[in-house]
């Protein structure tokens, strides 16, 4: 069994670009649709790196929310002039891009370190969103269990980005590991 799983690096490597890219297709792909455009906007309102693409004052994304699946006229109005759901289209191919590029590493070394790379950097700024987004805690309504430690619901997604980073890292790492060798005859 350890002979096996030594032996098989290569294929797990190549299941980690294939896993990286079925996560940021779909997800990317979901960027299209109105509730995910609108499930991102905290994020996004509260970001330093992110929150320009906006052209509301991120004060006012709290009365506009909509829940998931929900269909406010009023509120998707707004969120139309907030830039919001552009934002996410072009935020989505972007996520799809780099999904595919990271696929491609399987076949082309250049290709998957660059696909590594940006799945590290677009982990980083997702994981950033710990920080910014107020959203990520659980908040003070009464209990005794709320702020940092404990994640909400958009907190613990956040955090699982830590796995994509890992995974970005590990394919660069192979990627140029391959590169090295064949420079090197």
């Amino acid at each position: 069994m350890l002979t096996l799983l030594a032996n098989s690096q290569r294929q797990f490597f190549n299941f980690m670009r294939i896993a990286i890219f079925v996560v940021m297709a779909w997800i990317g792909g979901l960027k299209a649709f109105q509730y995910e455009a609108d499930g991102i906007v905290p994020f996004v309102a509260n970001s330093p790196v992110m929150s320009f693409f906006y052209n509301e004052p991120s004060s006012e994304y709290k009365k506009h929310k909509n829940k998931e699946g929900e269909v406010v006229e009023k509120n998707i109005q707004w969120h139309q002039k907030n830039g919001t759901y552009v934002f996410s289209y072009g935020l989505g191919t972007v996520i799809v891009i780099i999904g595919l590029i990271t696929l491609a590493g399987i076949f082309n070394d250049r290709l998957g370190l660059a696909g590594g790379l940006l799945t590290f950097g677009m982990s980083l700024v997702t994981l950033s969103f710990l920080i910014t987004t107020p959203e990520t805690w659980v908040p003070d309504l009464g209990g005794a269990e709320h702020g940092f430690p404990y994640l909400s619901g958009a907190g613990r997604l956040v955090i699982k980005d830590i796995i994509m980073m890992a995974g970005g890292l590990l394919i660069a790492s192979d990627s140029a590991q391959r590169m090295l060798k064949v420079k090197a005859g």
